[in-house]
């Protein structure tokens, strides 16, 4: 088996609700002493939303909103340098909490196909549409990682920066499931190979940094994200189906880090944490892999987002996130 790449037992998924963010930095570093996480506070509007936040972050490419949703165009505006201040924002608050930190700590951005499924282009239609349209899109978004990645990097001297490509529309590009702007018809599903090389290509922009690719919907297709170089697989636990086994089971034996979403992402009863990763074991059982290696293996995060939670259920969930990996560490049987 090879080595996994050494990753924080428990961290977020990215979104948290409100719109403080020194607040939200206070909540993230205060729980996650080992892998803290940049931040997004979506409640804020447009340009904080997960789309908005990533297309601020293009070069040479930009977006406004229309009533349709993100639509690509000439010119930087209003939407833009709003998404780019709160970004901003965010770092500051992160800076200013974590002094001194070294450590890891996680940033979010969209991914390739998610952006190309979610951008309009002028016709109002998909980026996804246009074969063209995706790769420019993905040029883009690459050199807007370099340097987004670099500013982090700046401003944390003393941290491993773990970037997250968020791609919950992957699947649906994937099986060609993805609508058009007139909900009538769908996208024609794109390429596994042209998808697994595009990803690839936002993989490396990291140099030599870990990746990890995230997705809340069924059917995560984790063997194309270990050959496209992820470093760590993030999912909702919860979605998982047997007929996931063989692909998860060689996964883990490639090394590939399991960010495991067992906690809830909107507010709820929590069980005790002995029972949110229950299912981890099951699984680790199920795939007959040692359980010495379910602390080495997986990272316990929420299912996905918070930011439809309470301020109060969010920082519960997070600090329940660390004590079920602190479980599953101590009795991985």
């Amino acid at each position: 088996m090879n080595a996994y790449l050494s990753f924080g037992s428990a961290t977020g998924i990215g979104s948290m609700p409100g719109g403080d963010a020194r607040e939200a930095a206070r909540t993230v570093t205060g729980s996650f002493e080992e892998f803290p996480f940049l931040a997004e506070l979506p409640a804020r509007g447009p340009g904080a939303d997960m789309i908005g936040r990533t297309a601020g972050m293009l070069v040479e490419l930009y977006a406004r909103v229309e009533p349709s949703g993100w639509r690509l165009g000439d010119h930087p505006g209003r939407d833009t340098r709003r998404a780019r201040s709160w970004l901003r924002e965010d770092l500051d608050a992160l800076e200013e909490a974590t002094q001194g930190y070294q450590g890891q700590v996680k940033v979010q951005a969209v991914g390739p196909w998610t952006l190309a499924a979610a951008l309009e282009l002028r016709n109002g239609e998909a980026a996804l549409s246009d074969p063209g349209a995706c790769r420019d899109l993905a040029a883009s978004l690459a050199e807007g990682l370099r340097v987004h990645l670099a500013e982090v990097g700046r401003r944390l001297p003393g941290a491993q920066v773990v970037l997250q490509l968020d791609e919950p529309s992957l699947t649906a590009v994937l099986r060609g499931h993805v609508r058009s702007a007139s909900g009538y018809r769908t996208y024609r599903a794109v390429d596994r190979q042209v998808v697994e090389a595009t990803l690839r290509e936002a993989v490396v922009v990291h140099e030599g940094g870990p990746v990890v690719v995230h997705s809340c919907a069924p059917d995560v297709p984790f063997a194309l994200l270990r050959r496209a170089g992820a470093a760590a697989v993030s999912f909702d636990f919860s979605l998982l189906t047997e007929r996931d086994d063989d692909t998860i089971g060689e996964a883990v034996e490639a090394g590939t880090r399991l960010f495991a979403g067992v906690v809830p992402g909107t507010d709820t009863a929590l069980s005790d944490p002995a029972g949110s990763v229950m299912g981890v074991r099951t699984l680790w059982r199920r795939l007959g892999l040692r359980p010495d290696l379910l602390a080495e293996a997986v990272t316990v995060t929420p299912a996905c987002g918070l930011a439809g939670a309470s301020p109060a259920y969010a920082r519960e969930a997070l600090a329940h996130c660390v004590r079920a990996a602190r479980s599953l560490a101590d009795n991985p049987e």
